[in-house]
């Protein structure tokens, strides 16, 4: 029987979870989930200068938002210093790796002499084989994994195919600095084969890297995991992702309004596809998900994608998703957290929930969302735009001093009576709808954009609805 599928997300804490990152999360989270096996986070924080806490805590907060768990505490990579020195103790037992006593200016003038003879710089391998009497004094030596130097290194990648690399190409390298701290290439095998990785799903970026890890692997006697090198994300233009493109922290497309569930559905398309399908559930993703879905194409990140996807997640979603979405963004947004607290009112939350099924109709965003439901909080007098004012300086208000003995007289305040009313009047003073609703909506809402304006009279309630219009009446 095999043993169950295990995934790890493995980031370095030096800034936010960007997109690419977010991506590589999903996928892992996917492929566990769909194997019923699970997936691991481990913090890559042996870079003591550039990792921070701050960083740890945005990764953190970024896969949380986007609804993606993982098995368990977070591992600290450099916590397990001691451990990953222990591996490079047994591989210089064995014969597999070796100090090495080679001085900065050696380095310089072997890498000079190589890039002058076409080659590539690399390492000449002249303490691979020499005995530590030869050590001279003074020098803390690094310690060098000892490479095959003939036949090939093998990776049969899921996404990439058979890569093969000639051990020729490959340098002794440094899995031990002079100062006692592990490298890189050696902490991430011996972290995967502790926490018992069987899955390696992470950017073709790390391609490079695969064959000197499996190198190490099968050094130490362990299996080597199943690798997937996934795609890099391009901008729509197919240049390389930048922070014009999108190249942001998954917290920075919270505060621009998306729902995580539309981002899930978004990043799972980038490079990975199941048929023709576009728009699909979380569950589905999870059911369908297979690592031979994956493209070797870079992606390409486009707004106008996404922000369409999130429109349709917004018309989808039940009133009450979008108000506690709307909720969980106000406090990092620009007038979020006054609105926030206009929310905390007694009746506030009723009638936005009430005029939520008109307003998800508009919005593509929840940002978009915040400032078209801004009007049903607002205080009297309400502020106008421009188009608003206009409307209302251009005979609106004399229509609106008109309605008002109309409206006031509606007993029972409900669409279908309110809408009665306006159109009566409309017909009475030989006036089109239009001429009416428009300078109604501006000053209900002061804008000229709004759901439904009966809908807006129903939900503002009786005596806001005739406040607002006894102040533009008036003005």
């Amino acid at each position: 029987m095999s043993s169950p599928v295990v995934t790890r997300f493995a980031p370095s804490p030096t800034g936010f979870l960007h997109i690419g990152g977010a991506r590589t999360a999903l996928f892992n989270w996917l492929y566990s989930r769909h194997t019923g096996g699970k997936m691991l986070l481990r913090i890559e924080d042996t870079d003591r200068e550039r990792s921070t806490e701050p960083a740890i805590e945005a990764i953190k907060n970024g896969l949380t938002w986007l609804g993606l768990d993982w098995h368990g505490e977070a591992v600290s990579q450099y916590s397990r210093a001691d451990r990953h020195r222990e591996v490079v103790h047994d591989l210089l037992k064995a014969g597999k790796a070796y100090h090495c006593y080679c001085t900065p200016e050696e380095l310089t003038e072997m890498r000079e002499k190589a890039m002058a003879e076409g080659k590539p710089p690399r390492y000449d391998g002249r303490w691979r084989d020499r005995p530590a009497s030869d050590a001279p004094d003074g020098v803390a030596p690094v310690v060098r994994f000892k490479a095959p130097q003939d036949g090939e290194t093998v990776i049969e990648d899921q996404v990439q195919g058979t890569v093969t690399i000639p051990n020729k190409d490959l340098d002794d390298l440094i899995i031990l600095r002079s100062d006692g701290n592990p490298t890189y290439n050696l902490s991430v095998v011996v972290d995967d084969h502790d926490m018992g990785v069987t899955h390696i799903i992470r950017g073709v970026d790390h391609l490079t890297n695969a064959a000197r890890q499996a190198q190490i692997y099968i050094s130490m006697g362990w299996d080597v995991p199943v690798m997937a090198h996934i795609p890099l994300i391009h901008g729509p233009d197919g240049a390389k992702l930048s922070k014009r493109h999108g190249a942001l922290g998954v917290e920075a497309y919270r505060d621009m309004g998306y729902l995580p569930e539309a981002m899930r559905n978004y990043l799972a398309r980038l490079s990975w596809s199941h048929g023709d399908d576009e728009i699909f559930s979380t569950e589905q993703a999870i059911e369908w998900f297979e690592l031979d879905g994956i493209g070797k194409s870079a992606a390409r990140f486009d707004f106008a994608k996404l922000e369409n996807l999130n429109g349709h997640y917004m018309r989808e979603a039940s009133d009450a998703r979008l108000v506690e979405a709307l909720k969980e963004m106000l406090p990092h947004v620009d007038g979020g957290p006054e609105m926030l607290e206009a929310l905390r009112q007694p009746g506030n939350e009723a009638k936005l929930m009430a005029a939520m099924p008109g307003l998800k109709e508009r919005a593509k965003t929840l940002v978009e969302l915040q400032h078209s439901s801004g009007f049903l909080f607002a205080p009297r007098p309400l502020a106008l735009e421009d188009k608003a004012k206009a409307l209302l300086d251009d005979g609106g208000r004399e229509v609106m001093a008109k309605l008002l003995p109309e409206l006031e007289s509606v007993s029972d305040w409900a669409v279908e009576p309110l809408e009665a009313a306006v159109r009566a009047f409309a017909e009475a003073n030989e006036l089109k709808l239009g001429k009416v609703a428009q300078p109604l909506r501006a000053a209900l809402t002061g804008s000229t954009q709004s759901p439904p304006i009966f809908d807006v009279l129903a939900v503002l309630g009786r005596d806001e609805s005739l406040g607002r219009l006894r102040d533009q009446a008036s003005a």
